[in-house]
């Protein structure tokens, strides 16, 4: 299933048909592509490069990790999220490695590493969806995530399967139109509430 953003401006193919589906086919993704889809991510872009991120990655044939890591999300992220072959936890390192300061900018550098992972997965075919729903203190207990790193959200990785698989309501916001909010309501000028003027026609 396709589901083009409705762009109100000219954007690359890939942000024009990244989306985030729910209902996920089974078939497995071949880990030459789950190398390329890390590999995008171990690019991105990182305050003084600390690359402050690391990624718990499982597919459903590990049946054992699988389930442990399934269990760390919230009920109604498991009965879609159960279906899909790649599941991941994203987690951030708090802390600069080289001075030990507190990095402000580690889950903005994470997002960003995760935006080109999506970014490299929609130029194969493939989805992400990326969930906040999920229990971080129970990840870090199961998958034995050390002190100093965060984990800041869960993603699974597949190639869309049929919306009818959904219950309702699901299938609804599987099917229903995607909406954004319009750039004049984010994109400010030298202060804030007042549109960038380069949006006025």
């Amino acid at each position: 299933m396709q589901k083009p953003a409705s762009v109100a401006h000219a954007v690359h193919e890939l942000i024009h048909h990244r989306w985030s589906p729910r209902a996920f086919s089974d078939k497995p993704v071949p880990p030459d592509d789950l190398r390329s889809l890390f590999e995008a991510a171990r690019w991105a872009a990182s305050s003084n490069n600390e690359q402050p991120w690391a990624f718990l990655v499982t597919t459903r044939d590990d049946t054992e990790n699988h389930a442990r890591m399934l269990s760390a999300l919230v009920e109604f992220n498991q009965s879609w999220a159960k279906h899909a072959p790649v599941l991941a936890i994203a987690v951030s390192e708090l802390n600069f490695e080289r001075t030990g300061k507190p990095n402000r900018n580690a889950f903005y550098d994470t997002g960003a590493a995760v935006a080109n992972l999506s970014m490299e997965a929609t130029s194969r075919g493939l989805f992400v969806h990326q969930m906040a729903g999920f229990d971080p203190h129970k990840a870090i207990e199961l998958l034995g995530i050390p002190s100093g790193w965060e984990p800041i959200a869960a993603f699974v990785i597949g190639y869309p399967g049929n919306p009818e698989s959904l219950p309702e309501p699901l299938r609804q916001r599987e099917l229903a139109p995607r909406e954004r909010k319009p750039l004049e309501s984010f994109v400010m000028g030298g202060h804030w509430g007042k549109s960038a003027a380069f949006l006025q026609k």
